[in-house]
């Protein structure tokens, strides 16, 4: 029986993706290493599995680094560079990010198969693809040919990636800023299915929002996240407390329960318009927040790229060549 590890069409899933192909670059192609590197896909799946079983966190890791990648100055892999004023710095990304040397090891095998060819963010974006699969998640096509960045800009990534403290509103801003909509935005905010976040990031939620914070997660969150500032700020708790580790729509039923972890996560069904698309998400997996999910990632993937003789291949994914 044929099998597909990287391709939608020989497993007969309905290939979605193609409805937002106007927002991603034409020269971008799901083929793109066909010639010049064939192993690439093989590789970075091969990695991606073997760091998701030795931590199964990591797949939300790796799939946070494409996000917050693709949301300043595009998807050029600049979230990777080193750097006191890089991103890395930015508030929300430092000592969060995780997974840069699970990148650091992709990127060595495949300057061994094919040196100077893949670029880091096409790295970022396959990687999150594996992850989201590798924990149960859907695949979807992912368009290659992106180019890397010579520069990382912290002041970016504090102003352009929507805090954990934001409204509706904003959330819907933000993502509208980059040419998402917000229905992307509630598609692409349930990658919280997985994952956790810092006390620092839900204490605010957790002490000033009891009317619409479930008391029993309540409690149990303030063992490990004390009221007082600097008290146990980087302790973490699972932003889907039902099933941690597995790629699926828990996300939005806690939702419906007000287990929303994060303040941005609960306003997604807050008595606000994105109440019935995470009510539908709830009750509907495959055919409502995986076939959307699919396209929104393929979008996302396509914001701000750097195609053709721009930009570059780095060999070191943390410095420019």
């Amino acid at each position: 029986m044929a099998t597909c590890k990287h391709t939608l069409g020989s497993c007969g899933i309905v290939a979605l993706i193609f409805l937002s192909a106007a927002l991603v670059s034409a020269q971008l192609s799901t083929d793109f290493y066909d010639e010049t590197c064939p192993d690439a896909l093989d590789i970075i799946e091969d990695a991606v599995r073997a760091a998701v079983s030795k931590e199964s966190r990591m797949g939300a890791s790796l799939l946070r680094l494409h996000f917050h990648d693709c949301f300043v100055n595009g998807c050029d892999g600049s979230v990777l560079l080193d750097g006191a004023t890089g991103e890395k710095n930015a508030v929300p990304n430092k000592s969060s990010l995780r997974g840069f040397e699970v990148v650091d090891d992709i990127k060595a095998q495949l300057e061994d198969s094919c040196a100077k060819i893949v670029s880091c963010a096409d790295i970022l974006a396959v990687a999150a693809r594996d992850s989201v699969v590798a924990l149960g998640g859907p695949t979807w096509d992912v368009q290659l040919g992106r180019r890397d960045g010579s520069t990382s800009s912290q002041d970016a990534a504090n102003t352009d990636l929507p805090a954990p403290t934001s409204d509706l509103g904003a959330l819907i801003k933000a993502f509208s800023d980059k040419g998402l909509t917000a229905k992307d935005m509630v598609a692409l905010s349930g990658a919280h299915t997985i994952g956790q976040a810092r006390c620092v990031n839900f204490r605010g939620r957790l002490y000033n929002e009891n009317a619409t914070l479930d008391s029993t997660l309540a409690t149990s969150l303030k063992a490990k996240c004390p009221s007082t500032d600097g008290n146990g700020d980087d302790s973490t708790s699972p932003l889907d407390p039902s099933t941690s580790y597995v790629f699926d729509n828990f996300y939005y039923k806690n939702l419906l329960r007000n287990k929303g972890l994060l303040h941005s996560d609960q306003q997604l069904f807050n008595g606000g318009s994105a109440d019935a698309q995470t009510t539908g998400y709830a009750s509907g997996m495959g055919a409502g927040f995986f076939d959307d999910f699919r396209v929104a990632m393929v979008k996302m993937g396509g914001i701000g790229v750097v195609t053709g003789t721009s930009g570059q291949v780095r060999v070191n994914c943390r410095k420019a060549n």
